[in-house]
């Protein structure tokens, strides 16, 4: 085999529209069909909403109105408007923006000229309009290419401002690309609670926020906060907290309006500055974890220039407040130590309370010492051979490229576990085998993590016995059999993450894996399907009298054929927090002793699926009936 020639045509440039097209990750992160918040058609949308966020920052327009119909997003400030002269270097040239100078917009949110840039070439179809001092602009785009162009500025009585619309494109995204309405909710909720006066309409529901991140915390307390809500409000700082009788700790954090849902150097200092304070103010070294175990907190700063750990923005890099200025650590410590110890002098039933719950925490982490130590002994050995554990190469927690595709998998009973294990790819999947129904953790305190062999050895699998910045898996995977049994492990698994690693759920680590219902094959072709709208679209596609087999269990899928349905094809199903109810209301619903109440439920919303011929395409006689075979 002969040697790849390398000279001077094997140097290639890309233009911005190539680069941006041929590798998307490096500007959106995952792409993900919409299922996930973290997914990139939700960067599109922030990158298309944090200009005109900005806008409202420096004094221009107090409202923005966001459109989603047919899979296309509108949005439309009444800012300043883009200058018309500029409308196509800041939709098309790349590295060009007015934020580079940060005199004009000191502390906003996008600063490098990328992110409408990538919306533009990620797009199927991207239009930008400028209203400006009663005249307009109009370009239209498709894959970042120009389709049509306003040539001449057209005369307009429109107010000042921008609008844009796009489509994500299939091209990158996929087929089955669908916006979340809940997701673009909670955004524009989040732009609400930062921008305290700005209106946010979706599709008709308004946005707005009067209190910030006190506003935040009511809307989103898992538990009954145990003493009124901290709010302390500084330039460039604005933080609130309270606690709740929860497991782990809660937090919110931003900068310059950006969720930073991974934290950084900003969250790191005020859960530092916040135990110096409150030791200094009880007069006793607490342990960390006693302080902050239950809190509910969210923080925002404002910093000139921030430096974000990637393109999307989701972890705080920056050390300083500005270049050569005040360190963020030092900015923050000192904020709190005045702030938080005036409030506390002032309001003595809440420093009451707060004392209260410290010292219910040390309590509790005491009793569980004896107990822990002896399970973290018992764990050690485990480690040595877990036979529950089938461990994969690369974790969350190592330095390598492809360390968010780590996965675990947790399954039940030998056949599904060999299935899966015969699957995986030994680099990036794990897989954790229990032994049958867990047990119903409801209303149990901590002590059962560590007295129960099982539990142990899946949370020190994990690596979250004391935080879940230690998680070794990116994805924790509950993978079980489409029926009843496996639908109740599900529950019984994630009412164990709910009850004591509720921060699993918060940070979007858990999901439930998607198994295929049905096999649908003929001589020629093989199709799966996981719904029966899919099935019955196969039987279509198929024609006349098709294999059917339905899968029961995931034991019954052969491994040659599990490998496509945990590949690059995954389905995953988020497993989130509901703020609408507490955990302990849902959990208490579910997972309680409510007999008749939950009864009732099931059968007000009890559903009868039916077979259902296809209505397209040639039709059985009807002494013609459809072979299936249940595997």
């Amino acid at each position: 085999m002969s040697e790849p020639i390398y000279d001077e045509d094997s140097i290639r440039s890309l233009d911005w529209v190539e680069h941006i097209r041929l590798r998307p990750g490096m500007y959106i992160g995952k792409l993900g069909d919409g299922s996930a918040p973290d997914d990139g058609i939700y960067i599109l949308a922030k990158e298309a909403l944090d200009n005109s966020i900005d806008e409202f920052v420096m004094g221009h327009g107090k409202q923005i109105d966001i459109e989603l119909a047919d899979g296309r997003m509108k949005v439309r400030d009444y800012g300043r408007g883009i200058p018309l002269g500029k409308l196509m270097d800041c939709a098309a040239k790349i590295n060009t923006g007015a934020k580079y100078d940060s005199k004009a917009f000191k502390k906003s949110v996008g600063l490098n000229g990328v992110g409408i840039k990538a919306v533009n070439a990620l797009s199927s179809f991207f239009d930008i309009q400028a209203y400006r001092e009663g005249e307009t602009k109009l370009i239209e785009f498709s894959q970042g290419k120009v389709q049509q162009e306003m040539k001449k500025l057209q005369p307009t009585r429109e107010g000042n401002g921008t609008r844009l619309s796009f489509t994500p494109d299939a091209a990158i995204f996929g087929p089955r690309v669908k916006w979340d309405i809940e997701t673009l909710e909670r955004m524009c909720r989040y732009y609400s609670y930062l921008n305290t006066g700005l209106t946010l309409n979706l599709n008709g529901t308004k946005f707005r926020s009067k209190d910030g991140l006190a506003d935040l915390l009511r809307d989103n307390l898992p538990q009954e906060a145990l003493y009124p809500i901290i709010h302390l409000k500084g330039e460039d700082v604005e933080i609130a907290f309270t606690h709740a009788e929860q497991a782990g700790e809660d937090y919110y954090s931003f900068v310059n309006g950006q969720n930073t849902h991974q934290g950084g150097t900003h969250l790191a200092a005020f859960r530092e500055a916040l135990v110096k304070t409150m030791r200094e103010h009880f007069k006793k070294d607490y342990d960390p974890s006693d302080i902050r175990t239950g809190i509910v907190a969210a923080i925002a700063i404002k910093v000139t220039e921030p430096v974000f750990e990637s393109q999307t923005k989701t972890k705080l890099g920056s050390t300083h407040m500005e270049p050569e200025g005040q360190t963020v650590r030092t900015f923050i410590a000192n904020f709190l130590s005045k702030e938080l110890e005036l409030h506390l002098h002032k309001n003595k039933e809440t420093a009451k309370a707060l004392l209260e719950k410290i010292q219910m925490n040390e309590s509790e982490r005491k009793e569980l010492a004896g107990v822990a130590k002896i399970a973290k002994e018992r764990a050690r050995k485990a480690k040595i051979h877990n036979k529950k554990l089938r461990d994969c190469r690369v974790h969350l927690d190592s330095t390598a490229k492809n360390k968010e595709e780590s996965t675990l998998f947790i399954t039940e009973g030998n056949s599904a576990s060999g299935s899966i294990t015969s699957a995986r790819d030994v680099d990036t999947q794990a897989v954790f085998s229990l032994r049958g129904k867990p047990l119903n953790t409801f209303g149990l305190n901590k002590k059962i993590v560590y007295e129960n062999e099982e539990f142990n050895l899946l949370q020190h699998a994990l690596n979250i016995e004391d935080s879940v910045d230690d998680l070794r898996y990116n994805k924790v995977v509950l993978a079980t059999d489409a029926d009843v049994d496996g639908m109740h492990i599900r529950l019984l698994m994630i009412t164990f993450f709910l009850q004591f690693f509720p921060d699993l759920l918060r940070r979007g680590h858990l999901f439930v894996l998607q198994t295929p219902l049905f096999r649908i094959r003929n001589k020629k072709e093989t199709i799966y399907s996981y719904s029966e709208e899919e099935k019955q679209a196969a039987m279509r596609k198929l024609g006349k009298n098709p294999e059917i087999t339905r899968f029961k269990g995931l034991g019954e899928i052969n491994a040659s054929e599990f490998k496509h349905f945990i590949g690059k094809d995954i389905r995953l199903d988020p497993v989130g927090i509901d703020h609408s109810h507490s955990i302990k209301e849902l959990l208490t619903f579910y997972m309680g002793k409510n007999t008749p109440e939950r009864q009732e439920f099931i059968i007000r919303n009890l559903r009868v699926e039916q077979d259902i011929l296809p209505p397209e395409g040639p039709q059985p006689r009807p002494d013609e009936s459809v072979e299936e075979k249940v595997a």
